[in-house]
């Protein structure tokens, strides 16, 4: 009987930590967007921010995007083609990069890249005291270091996805083109035929909400991490895991929104 009571303590332990993590994180994000409309503004720090999420992620966005269109393609390809449905092929390419895999692949990508970095940064900036010392120089530290980065990350999430939509499509063009026998203009005739705006528009949306969730999680996770140096390797981890989990788990909210389900 002690063992069962123990159990539904931790249990209960575990929620009223989880409840705690969740107000806190909401509040946060309400109190960053609140500064993003407020003045003083500091586009220096935007234009830092947007710089290190869009220009330094380019590079790993578009490899990823690239591979994953030629990869889709060649699965497509020997999937359909015991139905007799190669045709079909770039329709599903262009569909399935622009609605998912461009957004949530760019996602987790900058996640690893960039949530990681905001909590280093912020984590090593709070155990050293330089956030108090924001506070002592009359600068508020939300508006200084949060607020920057949660508005570079809304904007620059959909630039990154529109790169990986082109060229994840392009990826998937260049394998149909050379190893499938797919000439260029019928491949690039069926993908502008199928593809519709919503599918585009939907993917960007995901973008811009996946850029802010991982602009949040990395600045929360620094802006609360404690004990050291430790403490800001676990606030790096926790933030590039939250943020994937969040993404996984918000790209089936926000595609049930969109498409009805």
């Amino acid at each position: 009987m002690q063992h069962l009571l123990n159990l539904v303590a931790l249990l209960g332990r575990l929620v009223l930590a989880g409840c705690r993590q969740v107000g806190g994180v909401t509040l946060f994000a309400l109190e960053g967007l609140s500064h993003l409309v407020r003045p003083p503004f500091y586009p220096r720090l935007l234009g830092r921010a947007f710089l290190e999420i869009a220009y330094f992620s380019l590079p790993v966005v578009a490899l990823t995007a690239v591979f994953t269109g030629m990869v889709l393609a060649l699965q497509s390809y020997s999937g359909f083609s015991r139905f007799g449905a190669e045709s079909a092929i770039a329709n599903v390419v262009v569909l399935s990069i622009t609605r998912e895999l461009g957004p949530v692949l760019a996602g987790l990508m900058v996640a690893g890249r960039i949530g990681a970095a905001f909590a280093a940064e912020i984590g090593t900036m709070r155990v050293t005291d330089q956030i108090d010392a924001l506070t002592t120089l009359s600068t508020n530290p939300m508006k200084y270091l949060v607020a920057p980065r949660l508005a570079a990350g809304i904007v620059a999430m959909p630039l990154l996805v529109v790169v990986a939509d082109i060229l994840g499509v392009m990826g998937g063009w260049l394998i149909g083109t050379t190893k499938l026998g797919f000439t260029s203009a019928s491949y690039l005739t069926s993908t502008l035929n199928f593809m519709q705006a919503g599918d585009v528009v939907s993917g960007l949306v995901k973008a811009a909400v996946f850029g802010f969730v991982i602009a949040l999680m990395g600045c929360w996770s620094g802006y609360t991490s404690r004990g050291g140096a430790q403490g800001v390797g676990a606030a790096t981890t926790g933030a590039v895991v939250a943020a994937s989990i969040l993404i996984l788990a918000l790209d089936y909210v926000l595609t049930a929104m969109f498409f009805g389900l």
